[in-house]
């Protein structure tokens, strides 16, 4: 298999060349599945080919899929979930491609954000490129409620792992993908949290999968350990948050624990015109919709005392330790004021602690978004060791704190 690194020359022609994602005003009906899913986690449901002008410009074959996988947010029973799966141009090599799993970042809580129907970013569209030139197949989830019936469980650990072990689980299965059982774990922001889930979930829930390390960049996690001052608590705690990622935790995360409730409850005046934006609007109509409304923080989304609420949030966002049997690539942009880097320090730190291997890459004056690609020539030697085999370096023995998040670095792509 060969890895290439991506210079960043390329990454600003790139930059210009990829068009943004266009969306209709609802996802088609290959996503209603009404009907009781009783086949087992990781089945097929169905497929169809998926053509699209999002689409990495290597791309070869290209299917949206839906499949079967298991409720996160219950004791049993299971959920479809949509995605899709891509295969680079050319002929597959000896014995098929080895798979990355794609862990997308935040998009929204509305079904038209699933990232199978709108696509993914310009950013992601030309990392998830070099990963098809690397040589793997990418098979994405939307994760259980993005595209599909139900409530997204926005950045909860057990749901989205779920999902993104049953999509390989699915793809893997179907004997016309040329396929191998060597796979990669690979997820940014929201993604980098839930392919973290994935990689410490796979042992017990999927161990017929052969991961063999993940990489992750701009990582939101919660790690339990004994020094959670670590812990961002922008990650859990609505008042501090930003009001574009608060909407989407209340609308979702506390409607998936919390179904009995009501979620105008919760909010102000103005934090109900952020819930009706959130309910068919993605991520960045958020942004616009804070900006119009001149709200700043997430606590003035709130007409209600939701203590409560943010803890029932930690216990089902908070890993339940920090031991993953695969090597970690952990990639962090100094100046990442989106999710900070406190938490990935101590994320870092916690791995480190429960005896996981981690390498953890620091990126000075790179932001939350410019990190994703920026790190592409460091994951691209660590993809290389631990698919051959080889052992990898460990930061374990010189963690430091990264300090105050640094101002952005000029003329790096995506580091707005």
């Amino acid at each position: 298999m060969k890895i290439l690194p991506l210079a960043s020359s390329l990454l600003a022609v790139a930059t210009v060349l990829l068009p943004a994602p266009t969306r209709a005003a609802a996802p088609a009906a290959f996503y209603d599945w009404t009907a009781p899913v009783t086949a087992a986690p990781g089945t097929l449901l169905r497929s169809e080919p998926l053509k699209a002008d999002w689409l990495p410009k290597d791309t070869g074959n290209a299917y949206k899929i839906l499949y079967s996988s298991r409720n996160g947010m219950a004791a049993d029973g299971n959920v479809p979930v949509s995605g899709y799966v891509l295969f680079p141009s050319g002929p597959a090599p000896k014995g098929g491609w080895p798979l990355v799993i794609w862990a997308h970042g935040t998009t929204g809580v509305a079904d038209v954000c699933a990232p199978s129907w709108m696509g993914p970013r310009p950013r992601d569209q030309l990392y998830l490129n070099t990963w098809l030139k690397r040589g793997f197949a990418i098979v994405a989830s939307d994760y259980q409620g993005l595209g599909t019936p139900g409530t997204h469980p926005y950045l909860l650990y057990r749901p989205e792992a779920y999902s993104l072990l049953d999509a390989a689980r699915t793809v893997l299965a179907q004997h016309n993908f040329a396929l191998q059982n060597k796979i990669m774990i690979v997820g940014q922001s929201q993604g980098g949290g839930a392919a973290l889930a994935a990689t410490w979930a796979f042992p017990q829930y999927a161990p017929e999968l052969k991961v063999k390390g993940a990489v992750l960049t701009g990582l939101v996690t919660a790690i339990h350990q004994d020094t959670p001052e670590q812990n961002e608590k922008r990650y859990t705690t609505v008042d501090a948050m930003d009001p574009a990622f608060a909407t989407l935790r209340l609308a979702g995360t506390d409607q998936a624990i919390h179904p009995e409730t009501d979620p105008t409850s919760l909010f102000s005046e103005n934090g109900k015109k952020m819930l009706e934006v959130a309910r068919t609007g993605c991520l960045h109509d958020l942004f616009d919709e804070a900006k119009k409304l001149g709200i700043k923080t997430g606590k003035e989304l709130l007409a209600a005392d939701i203590t409560a609420y943010d803890r029932d949030m930690s216990h089902y966002f908070e890993l339940p330790d920090g031991h993953v049997s695969v090597p970690v690539f952990l990639g962090t942009g100094l100046a990442d004021g989106m999710a900070g880097t406190t938490g990935q320090y101590g994320a870092a730190l916690a791995l480190c602690r429960a005896g996981s291997t981690v390498q953890w890459h620091t990126y000075p004056g790179v932001t939350h978004n410019g990190a994703v690609n920026y790190s592409l020539p460091d994951s691209a030697q660590f993809t290389h060791d631990v698919m051959a085999g080889r052992p990898v370096a460990s930061s374990c023995n010189n963690l430091t704190p990264p300090g105050p998040v640094q101002k952005p670095a000029p003329n790096i792509p995506f580091n707005q």
